[in-house]
């Protein structure tokens, strides 16, 4: 027993001097002296108080680096760092947490670095009857990309379909959000209004400079169709102002099928996903009636290396008569969770050139993309 007491301040000394914590020859000897002294009297060594836990969030830095080729630009190639996002998150007591993004990206017309709040909202914990809250600036519950930060998802570029009809930053508003998860016993579902100032940039919407604001109602229904499968089946509905301050009123359909075996999940994966969305709008004394949806199969070959094909067809919510097709494939090599490479090929054919963004009815692109990650970041939605 004597032997084991002795040991242990031996112990404390070498750890003491492993961490680069060692004062002086001094201070050493006289904290011996002190332990032999205790262990003389048979003084029982007092124990260290616990350090109090760390306020600070977690914080992490996502670099969005790409290179590009387009034949329909006088510009064939370029090579930027598109984005940087700062993330901060935290509980901050036991009844909210908070979460906040800032991007940096490259202007396109002045070609300086620009930096914005891209997310930055309150989250209650504690609501009764399994209701969430939600306030500040946050990206809205449409479809299945929407919610996700572009880094996140599996492919290079945005739909088709999605641009046209909400933008490159799609539905990212200022409001609240109120998510009820529904006592259904059977599968999940969730429902989620929410009420915001409206968009102030968007193809679809416009801030009003009266008392209208955007309303957006989604319900989710999830269900696990075995251990290896999922589904989920998504309800948008949307409802607000335009650019001429007539309603514009968008409803969105999103199906996804997941396909991941249990005994082989880190090999070996499936993904179909699909969304919709119909747009009827109104221009002063014309209504423009417009369709766009998206499709794409996901298939991982092997450990970390995923391909995803992609059709895109779209209208604008301003022309029915404008009519987009697109075909894409994304190799995606994905190191680690902090770092992923990804390669992907597109061929877009429209009707009719768009000469608002320099756009021939035909044009060819190549995209790379180099995303890397440093600090804690949480996990992004299922």
């Amino acid at each position: 027993m004597i032997r084991k007491i002795l040991i242990f301040p031996v112990w404390l000394l070498f750890a003491h001097h492993s961490i680069g914590q060692v004062d002086s020859l001094a201070s050493d000897s006289l904290l011996l002296l002190q332990i032999q002294s205790q262990l003389q009297n048979n003084t029982p060594i007092p124990a260290q108080p616990r350090t109090s836990p760390s306020n600070n969030p977690d914080m992490s830095v996502i670099g969005d680096f790409r290179t590009t080729y387009q034949d329909n630009q006088n510009r064939h190639f370029d090579a930027n760092l598109a984005e940087t996002e700062f993330s901060f998150q935290s509980v901050i007591d036991p009844y909210a947490k908070a979460d906040f993004f800032y991007s940096v990206s490259r202007d396109a017309a002045s070609g300086e670095f620009k930096g914005e709040i891209e997310e930055g909202y309150l989250s209650t914990l504690s609501l009764p009857f399994h209701l969430q809250l939600k306030a500040g600036k946050f990206k809205q519950q449409l479809g299945k990309i929407n919610s996700l930060h572009g880094h996140a998802i599996s492919f290079i570029d945005k739909p088709n379909a999605y641009v046209r009809f909400f933008g490159e930053e799609g539905m990212n508003d200022e409001g609240l959000s109120l998510s009820w998860l529904l006592p259904n016993p059977v599968f999940f579902q969730e429902l989620t209004i929410e009420e915001t100032d409206g968009p102030r940039e968007s193809p679809s919407f416009s801030r009003s400079t009266g008392n209208h604001y955007l309303t957006l109602i989604h319900l989710k229904n999830f269900w696990d169709l075995t251990a290896n499968a999922t589904l989920e089946l998504g309800l948008t509905g949307i409802t607000g102002v335009n650019y001429t301050e007539k309603s514009t009123q968008i409803g969105a359909v999103d199906l996804t099928y997941k396909w991941k075996p249990v005994q082989m999940n880190t090999y070996k994966s499936f993904t179909f996903q699909n969304e919709l969305y119909w747009s009827r709008a109104t221009f002063d004394s014309t209504e423009v009636n417009a369709l766009g949806f998206y499709s794409l199969a996901s298939v991982q070959v092997a450990k970390r290396w995923f391909l995803t094909g992609r059709y895109d067809y779209t209208n604008k919510p301003s022309s029915a008569k404008f009519v987009e097709q697109a075909y894409s494939a994304t190799l995606g090599w994905y190191a680690t969770e902090f770092q992923k490479i990804e390669l992907q090929g597109k061929f877009t054919s429209a009707n009719e050139a768009d000469e608002e963004n320099n756009f021939k009815k035909e044009f060819t692109q190549v995209l790379l993309r180099w995303v890397f990650v440093i600090g804690s970041h949480g996990a992004h939605q299922y």
